[in-house]
């Protein structure tokens, strides 16, 4: 791998990041919860929910009084096997955390377990969440709702969200089988990364009202936010490509994020009310937690998924590759990259940073990049 953005240090940008949470009103054990969530999205190299996110998606929106810095937990309803959450418009990170130590609970007395979550906001990277359950032997679901920004196959108005749906599935390897990818043929943070670089959106991903494709990333993410554009589904525009497919799985992302817990979808996540104004978004997730000792016993199911997926890495490759992956294969590989070298950041985020700092006077924090 070859990198030539500066490192920070992981516990340098951990406790920056609690630092600023804490400025604008995040508690200190929440703030920590949602350092971390962030940062093992960078630590897996998924970037586009990563410290990029840190000021644009949650300070900003602190500030913009849109997001609760306090989260009020509340268990509306519970079974034994499952509950519903209410997040009271608080940090999606916090009642996520905790919306799936409910549901693994319940599975390691019962054998499953779900909740399902309203009045959340931005959790963060879902991996995280399933995980939390393989940590622990368990295969773990999640799926949430967001804004909408997916348009329905041969439609351009955005009405669905990226909406991914999750699956963690505990192996016999040093890591687990983690599937994180939004219902989307590329997720809103990817194009808001593409923008941060100066790079353009690849074409097919993103369809303006006029039944086009749109490349071009700053106007893209403004076409979003003023309904003039969609993203695709996964698989892209049209049927030829089979976006048929990515529309139908956003879809039923949507129903179990909202149905289960009787809260808003679609158009009433736009986060603009009536007069203009902004306003929460109030999302939905559900979480599933399976205990595979229920089965014929986690080892047993640990070595086979580890099993299937060496007999894949090991199948014949295509000319010019040399390895085939799969999934959690090359986000282990980056954190045994970065592991010791820190978070990489580029130049829009540096700014983002000092700015955060210099706002806050947080002068005890000196960034590598700083000469």
């Amino acid at each position: 791998m070859q990198e030539t953005r500066p490192f920070v240090p992981w516990n340098l940008m951990n406790d920056f990041m609690i630092a600023v949470f804490e400025k604008v009103g995040v508690p200190s054990a929440d703030a920590a919860v949602c350092a971390d969530v962030l940062l093992e999205s960078d630590r897996r190299g998924i970037e586009s929910h990563g410290c990029n996110r840190f000021k644009p998606i949650y300070i900003d929106r602190i500030d913009a009084g849109i997001l609760n810095p306090v989260t009020e937990i509340e268990v509306v309803r519970e079974t034994p096997t499952t509950a519903v959450i209410d997040g009271h418009n608080g940090m999606g990170m916090v009642v996520a955390k905790k919306a799936m130590e409910m549901a693994i609970d319940k599975a390691s007395k019962l054998g499953m377990g779900m909740t399902a979550v309203r009045n959340s906001t931005h959790y963060g990277i879902a991996g995280y969440y399933v995980t939390m359950c393989t940590q622990r032997n368990m295969i773990g679901i999640t799926g949430t709702n967001a804004r909408p920004s997916i348009a329905p196959t041969f439609g351009v108005e955005n009405m669905l969200g990226t909406n991914p749906i999750t699956f963690g599935l505990p192996t016999d390897e040093e890591f687990p089988f983690v599937l994180d990818c939004a219902t989307s043929i590329s997720q809103r943070g990817k194009i808001e990364y593409f923008a941060r670089a100066g790079k353009p959106t690849p074409e097919g991903m993103v369809i303006g009202r006029d039944g086009k494709p749109m490349t071009d990333s700053v106007e893209i993410l403004k076409a979003l936010n003023e309904k003039r554009a969609a993203l695709a589904p996964l698989g892209g525009i049209g049927e030829e490509l089979a976006g048929y497919k990515g529309y139908g799985y956003a879809t039923v992302v949507e129903i179990l994020s909202a149905a289960l817990q009787a809260g808003s979808y679609m158009r009433m996540l736009s986060g603009i009310g009536a007069d203009g104004q902004k306003i929460p978004y109030p999302l939905g997730h559900f979480f599933i937690a399976v205990d595979t000792e229920a089965f014929m016993g986690a080892d047993s199911f640990k070595k086979t998924a580890g099993d299937i997926l060496r007999d894949l890495r090991a199948s014949e490759k295509a000319p010019g590759h040399d390895r085939i992956f799969t999934a959690g294969e090359k986000e282990y590989e980056v954190w045994q990259f970065r592991k010791d070298k820190g978070v990489p950041v580029g130049e829009a985020v540096q700014k983002e940073l000092i700015g955060l700092r210099d706002r806050f006077g947080l002068t005890q924090f000196v960034f590598p990049f700083e000469g």
